[in-house]
Parts: structure tokens; C-alpha cells; sequence
């Protein structure tokens, strides 16, 4: 095994976090949610109201980015393939994660650009999104068949912790807390004015830079196969996707695999980007606070991804699989179940019953950990089990329909959230869809051989 090239492969895991530790789940999103509340109270909005349309806009934002992952992927996953080509598409969407997330320095609290701010949030997602798909289509040849599973899990492992160290800095150095100052009392660096949240807002700029500087690595260690490489051709590109999705009708533990992959990843994605809006609307969280959740959830996703890893070399990636999606189910119940008042209709003490926080809160910070450690061993575990149902042969034909089917429904969750959160106006209610998508996955699953077809 080549060790640079390796590291260079999970440096990319270490650069991207930040988008979805910072921006999607507990600094940005919670910023746009405070934003946006208060924007739908000035219209004339209840405080209940406004929370949900906030939801509602951020869930169709994302659907709507979702459903342009869904139309593409595939097509140029497959332009990819036929042209044996992948690290010009990792540069181009390289640029539009730096683009996306540096825009979003200019959501102002008062008078926002609500619908400005979305757009650029959900390109920088797609390029997110479009540059994990080549670089995870790089793993097959990385290493032999046995030690993919822990590849996967560390990789996950160390994105996980380049979270915590990004969000680190952001609390203590950048995000300021009510009193104007940062968690560790500095006021933000660099002068960022408190009054104008732009200790906030500078998480997108700062997620731009981190990516930026630690793809670096990356670039330069990590080389394509050398091998023949062909102009791009989008007919005979798409003439081989069709053929790849006509095929699936004979491997039915892959096409198993696809759609419940399909299902649970899709839930886990709007898991993530809702978490932050229920903690800053429903739970009304300040942004510092669901800052350090967002810490104790990335070393709990950190560690349980490394041990994930280890679990998926010795058991395999289905039982792994199987185990994370019981806990994201029960998270979900959970969080349905559970408001500033109650615990499935049972009043909740007035006092805190944890280091100054009341049951509520202490049961959030509990899910969020549960949420970051399945999370990250459920997406490792998936990855390997992708690759044992190719070869590297074909590796880029497996994680072509792996592809396919992880974005096929991205905008699914979100719409569907979105959907149910304007029809009950309750934030709770607009959740529950995820709990019937993971266990659709799980029953998916018993179709789905521990060993693959790599061999077919």
C-alpha cells in the first residue's frame, strides 16, 4: 500500500467536514434558522409559525440542491468513467464548495437575503457533494479487499476530528456568544464586529479557507491510475449508465443494497441538516451552545467511526450497518417525541438535571452523539460494502450506480420534511418522516449478501 497516497485520500475527508460539521449541522444552519425566525415574527408570524416556515425554507433549499445532485450525478459520474478521468471534476468541485461557502459571509441579521443565501448554501453543497462522489470512486485501488473496511472507517474518523478542530476554533475564536465575546471570552478575531454577527457569518469564509488549504495534501498526493485516458463522449456515457441500471435487474443483493443505501443515507443527510434548525427553533439553542454540541457529537462520531472501522474488518459492513440504523431510528423517535415541555406527553422537570442544562436539552446533547457515532460508522460501513460487491476492475461501474443511488433521492428527506413541517405547521411532526425511510433500509437489508457479488 502506497501510505502517502493514502493520507492524501484522507485529507479529503479532513478538508470537507467543516461543510456539513459547520455550515449544515451547528453553527451556520442555526444562524439561519435565528435569522430567519425572526424575519417570518417581523412579518407578522407567531413565534411556533415562524420557526416552521424557517424549516420549511431551509428543507426546500435543500431539496431543491438535492434534486440538482440527483439529475447530474449520474451522468457525469458516468462522463467520468468513459473518460477515465476524475481529478479535473474533484478541482471544478472543489471551486464550487469554496464559492458556495464563502457567500454565505453576506447573510445579514436584519433585512436577509434569505432566498440569496440558500442558493449559494446549496452550491457549495453540490460541490460537496459532486467531489466526494470521484474521490470515494478512488478507493477500491487504494489498498487490498480486506483492509477497505478500515481505510473507510479511519477515513471517517479523521474527517470527524478536523471537525472538532474546525469547530473548535470557530467557538473560540470567531462565534460569539450573547455577551459579544467568544466561548473562551476573546472577542472575535481579525475585529469582527459582535452587533453585525460577523464572528457568525465568518464560518463561511472560514470553511472556504480550511478546504482550501488542507486539499492541499490531497492534490499532491493523490494521483489517478495511470492508464489510458479517452475525450469525453456523453452518448456512449449515458448508453453505459443505462446498461449499468438494466443489469441490476440480475443482482438483486446490489440492487437491495442501492435502495436501502438510497434510503438511509438520504435520511441521515436531512438528519444532519435538521438537527441545527430543531436546536436553535424548537429547543432555542444559541448558536455557542449547539457549537459545543456539535463538539462532543464530532469526538463521539470521530471514535465511533474508528471502532466502526475495526468492527467492519472483523464482522463485516452488514452487521455494522444494521446496528447504526437501530440507534438512528430510536434518535429519531426521540426527537419527535420530545419539545421544550414534554417527553412523549410526560411534563419534563422545570430545573436542570446536568451541568446547568434542563432533561430536554441533556437528551439532545445524548441524541447528537448517538447521531455523529451511527452516522459516521453507518457511512464507512457503506462505503465497504459498495466495494464488496465490485472489483476494481469495475470499480468505477460500482460506485457509479453507488452514486446513482445515494443522489438519486437526495432532495427525497428534505421535501418530504419540509412538506410535512407546512401541512401541521410543528417542526416535531415534520420529522418523523426519516423514522419510515430507515426502516425501509432495514428491511431493504435482508435481501442484501454480507460477502456482496463482487464475484458476478
Amino acid at each position: 500500500m502506497n501510505r502517502r497516497r493514502i493520507w492524501g485520500w484522507w485529507f479529503f475527508d479532513w478538508a470537507s467536514q467543516p461543510y456539513h460539521t459547520l455550515l449544515i449541522t451547528f453553527i451556520f444552519s442555526i444562524y439561519f434558522a435565528e435569522v430567519a425566525q425572526h424575519h417570518f415574527i417581523t412579518l407578522g408570524d407567531s413565534v411556533t409559525l415562524a420557526g416552521a416556515h424557517a424549516q420549511s425554507l431551509w428543507g426546500y433549499g435543500l431539496a431543491m440542491s438535492g434534486a440538482v445532485i440527483a439529475i447530474l450525478a449520474p451522468i457525469l459520474g458516468a462522463v467520468a468513467d468513459t473518460s477515465g478521468r476524475r481529478m479535473p471534476w474533484i478541482w471544478l468541485f472543489s471551486a464550487f464548495y469554496v464559492t458556495g461557502a464563502a457567500g454565505l459571509w453576506f447573510l445579514m441579521p436584519d433585512q436577509p437575503a434569505l432566498i440569496r443565501t440558500v442558493t449559494l448554501f446549496g452550491i457549495g453543497l453540490i460541490g460537496a457533494e459532486f467531489a466526494a462522489i470521484f474521490t470515494n470512486a478512488l478507493l477500491p485501488g487504494l489498498a487490498p479487499r480486506d483492509e477497505i473496511g478500515r481505510l473507510s472507517g479511519t477515513g471517517f474518523a479523521f474527517g470527524y476530528l478536523g471537525g472538532v478542530v474546525s469547530l473548535a476554533l470557530m467557538l473560540a475564536l470567531f462565534a460569539e456568544t450573547p455577551g459579544g465575546r467568544t466561548l473562551i471570552g476573546l472577542p472575535p478575531l481579525f475585529g469582527l464586529d459582535p452587533e453585525l454577527r460577523e464572528g457568525t457569518r465568518f464560518v463561511g469564509p472560514f470553511t472556504a479557507i480550511w478546504y482550501a488549504l488542507f486539499m492541499i495534501p490531497f492534490f499532491l498526493w493523490v494521483k489517478e491510475p495511470r492508464g489510458p485516458k479517452s475525450p469525453i463522449r456523453i452518448r456512449v456515457a449515458l448508453r453505459d449508465l443505462w446498461a449499468l441500471i438494466r443489469s441490476l435487474r440480475h443482482r438483486h443483493s446490489l440492487a437491495s443494497w442501492l435502495i436501502s443505501s438510497m434510503l438511509s443515507r438520504d435520511a441521515l443527510n436531512a438528519l444532519y441538516g435538521f438537527g441545527g434548525v430543531y436546536a436553535g427553533t424548537v429547543l432555542g439553542w444559541p448558536v455557542f451552545l449547539a457549537g459545543i454540541f456539535g463538539v462532543i457529537s464530532a469526538i463521539s462520531a470521530s471514535i465511533i467511526s474508528w471502532i466502526g472501522g475495526r468492527a467492519d474488518r472483523r464482522f463485516g459492513p452488514k452487521p455494522v450497518i444494521i446496528a447504526a440504523t437501530l440507534v438512528l431510528i430510536a434518535v429519531c423517535v426521540i426527537v419527535v417525541g420530545m419539545n421544550r415541555q414534554t417527553l412523549f406527553g410526560m411534563a419534563v422537570p422545570d430545573g436542570p438535571v446536568l451541568a446547568g442544562l434542563r432533561l430536554p436539552d441533556a437528551i439532545f446533547f445524548a441524541c447528537g452523539a448517538l447521531i455523529g457515532g451511527a452516522g459516521g460508522a453507518l457511512q464507512a460501513a457503506s462505503r465497504t460494502m459498495m466495494v464488496r460487491h465490485t472489483t476494481e476492475e469495475r470499480a468505477t461501474e460500482g460506485f457509479g450506480l453507488y452514486a446513482l443511488s445515494g443522489k438519486a433521492t437526495a432532495f427525497l428527506a428534505p421535501f418530504l420534511i419540509a412538506s410535512v413541517t407546512a401541512m401541521t405547521g410543528n417542526q416535531r411532526i415534520g420529522i418523523s418522516p426519516l423514522i419510515v425511510m430507515f426502516l425501509l433500509a432495514l428491511v431493504l437489508l435482508v435481501w442484501v449478501k454480507p460477502e456482496g457479488e463482487a464475484q458476478q
